[in-house]
């Protein structure tokens, strides 16, 4: 059962990430360009205020932003773009991956105590139109003070209007856990993250030891297109039995952490 249980959550977390790649899923977080991520407190920093509240030991996080690089008119000009972001970024350890499908470049930000930095631009080898997308990542373990001053220095608005020409689309996700001490009915821990989301339950998968629920909640600008009532959040829960952790994962608009 447990297997089996990791199969299926694993397999929501792959065709989450589909809607990720395939483009043109997803809304954009808001309009007006950079400067309208920063109009309001971050999806991630408030994920991450209200899951500490509920005292989940948070031990993993992404901030995913991604952009489709509309206007390109051939794979030189993409691969133009590489080396000014390089220029941009020359203390990042630089890669070039190239196959028979794609080209694609990989950044990696010098080692950091909180988190790590990742940067990716690929483009697959087709004649026209060109199909380009360039990809920022920002992954850490332990979220703490540090962790969540990073998202308000003027490093990473720069680093956001350094990297990408228009508004990219952001993805928030947490990953947590709780010890043997909370209630093992898992309806019952995801109606509480419901509430404490604000949210709604559009749809929801669920077994003994797993449960996944899809939901829209006001506290998040983003959403999926043409999903029923605007999905905008995904809850994962994931229980080890009795005397066991329970493993949390939340994410908006969509679930991007394996769990």
């Amino acid at each position: 059962m447990k297997r089996n249980s990791q199969i299926l959550l694993s397999l929501i977390t792959i065709i989450s990430l589909i809607l990720v790649v395939i483009g043109n899923q997803t809304t954009e977080a808001n309009s007006g360009g950079i400067r309208s991520i920063f109009q309001n407190e971050l999806d991630l920093t408030k994920m991450g205020s209200i899951l500490q509240a509920e005292n989940i030991l948070l031990d993993e996080w992404t901030f995913y932003a991604r952009e489709h690089l509309n206007g390109m008119k051939s794979e030189q000009e993409v691969k133009e773009y590489a080396k000014k972001l390089q220029a941009k970024f020359p203390n990042w350890e630089w890669s070039v991956n190239n196959t028979s499908q794609k080209w694609e470049v990989t950044a990696i930000s010098p080692t950091s105590r909180h988190h790590r930095e990742k940067l990716q631009l690929m483009v697959t080898h087709t004649k026209q139109p060109v199909n380009a997308y360039i990809v920022y990542s920002i992954s850490g373990k332990e979220w703490n003070k540090s962790s969540e001053a990073f998202f308000t220095t003027s490093d990473f608005k720069t680093r956001l209007s350094d990297i990408f020409r228009g508004n990219p689309t952001i993805f928030s996700c947490m990953k947590g856990t709780v010890g043997d001490k909370i209630d093992k009915a898992l309806p019952k821990t995801a109606n509480h993250l419901l509430s404490v989301f604000n949210a709604k339950e559009i749809e929801a998968l669920k077994e003994e030891t797993f449960m996944s629920v899809s939901a829209n909640s006001p506290l998040f600008t983003g959403s999926i297109e043409n999903q029923r009532d605007n999905m905008n959040l995904q809850i994962g829960i994931r229980s080890e039995g009795l005397g066991g952790k329970t493993t949390i994962v939340v994410g908006t608009p969509i679930i991007t952490i394996e769990y």
